[in-house]
This record gives structure tokens, sequence and C-alpha cells, in this order.
């Protein structure tokens, strides 16, 4: 028997953790867009706004450096809604990315109040762009701290929620292996307008329509030989940090 006036148990809840405006769409649009269309909550937490080493087009056109933050949060916010999620600015600067105790108390605050099921970050390795390996390790030891009850701050503490890390601009050159292909078709078009929300890297609009083509083959290659899916699938890739957890293999 089930009890009518039992409270709803609150929607499934996803936290994503990027360094850049930008990384969040190419990266994991996709898995954000899946997660919103099925109702639950989906909270990006972008770290900077990508304004000194991903905004070169702003740059060359004569723009200042708060400009090109407002061009950036702008777009961003755009794309975010675009994919259903909300995004969180922490303007903690890019081209470096520092940890800072402050930074760290706020992620640790964010996962707290959000309670993610499940958390996507960078991957921790990108010889190309050191701001991604540092926003990984902010993503995880942040996750560690908010577990701890000792550790001060509001909100109840969270369990473990299972990592994602979604797949980095050159793979083969990060330590990246395919081991999740995420099957994004239904919510291609809303991971395309969402791209396309981010007008100072339109250089990239073609480069991840073709990835998730290519990942979308591997996906079919991957499911067995009788599921019927379309010729026109499309996916994204992870890897998984820590151990899946199961009570059958599957």
């Amino acid at each position: 028997m089930t009890n009518g006036n039992a409270p709803a148990a609150p929607p499934r809840s996803t936290l994503v953790v990027t360094a850049h405006a930008g990384d969040f769409v190419w990266r994991a649009g996709g898995a954000i867009a899946l997660a919103a269309s099925r109702g639950e909550k989906v909270t990006i937490a972008c770290l900077t706004f990508g304004e000194r080493g991903e905004s070169a087009t702003a740059w060359r056109e004569g723009r200042g450096l708060d400009e090109i933050k407002a061009l950036r949060r702008d777009e961003a916010e755009r794309a975010a809604a675009e994919l259903g999620a909300a995004v969180r600015f922490f303007d903690a600067g890019d081209y470096p990315l520092l940890a800072t105790a402050e930074l760290t108390d706020r992620l640790v605050a964010l996962y707290r109040e959000t309670q993610p099921d499940v958390v996507l970050t960078h991957p921790a390795e990108d010889p190309y762009n050191g701001d991604h390996p540092a926003a990984n390790r902010m993503a995880l030891e942040a996750r560690v701290l908010a577990q701890a009850v000792g550790y001060p701050g509001e909100g109840e503490i969270i369990g473990a929620p299972p990592v994602f890390f979604f797949e980095p601009h050159q793979p083969e050159m990060s330590g990246f292996r395919p081991e999740v292909l995420l099957d994004i078709t239904e919510v291609w078009q809303a991971k395309r307008r969402a791209m396309e929300c981010l007008a100072a890297q339109r250089h990239l609009w073609d480069y991840y329509t073709d990835l998730a083509v290519r990942r979308g083959v591997q996906l079919r290659r991957n499911a067995g030989p009788n599921l019927g899916l379309p010729h026109t699938t499309l996916a994204e890739a992870y890897m998984r940090p820590f151990p899946q957890i199961a009570k059958e293999l599957a």
C-alpha cells in the first residue's frame, strides 16, 4: 500500500563542473539535455568564462575583458537554457585557473546544495589546456570534502555520486578511453542549438557535430546486431574513474 500523503521523491540531480563557459556544451550537452528531458535537475558549475584563453575572436575584435566576460556569460546562459539546465558562474579567472580555499568552499557548498546523483567533469589529463585538469582536481576534491561530516559549511553531506569524465578536444593526447557511449540522438537538435549559442567559438560547431557522428557509429558497432539502431545515431563518450556498482553484470 502506498501513502498518498507521502512527499514526492526529489528529482534526480546532475552536477556538471566545467572550466570554461563553452565546455559543458561541446562535451556534455547531450547528457545534460537527456537528463533535463526526463525531468531531472541539472546544475552547471562554470568556473570561468573562458575570457582569456577561449575568446580569441572577441579579443581580435578589440573588446575589453569585462565586455568579453559579459559576452561569454550571455552565450553560456542561452546555451544552458536550450539544454534545460541552470548555470552558476564562479568567475574564478582562466589561463590559469587556480584552486583557492574560497573556490573549494563554494564548490563544496554547491555539492551539498544540489545533492548530485551524477557528476560530470573533465578528465585528469589535457596537455593543451591546464585549466581542464585543474577543474577536474577541484571537482573531485570538492566531491570528497562534501562527504565529510567535519568539513565546515552549510547543507547536508552528500553520498558518493558516480563521476563521468567527458571527452576532451584531443582524446588521443589526453589518455581518454571511450568507456561509455551515450546515445544522444533524441536530443541532438537541442545540443546543436546550444552549440550555436557559442558564437565566440563558431569554429567548433562542425567539429563537435562530426564527433557526435563518429561516436554514434561506435555506439552502433558496440550495441549488438539486433537493436535496430538508426544509421543517424549520435553519441557522446565518457570515462569512469571509479568502479561501477552493480548487483549483476550488464
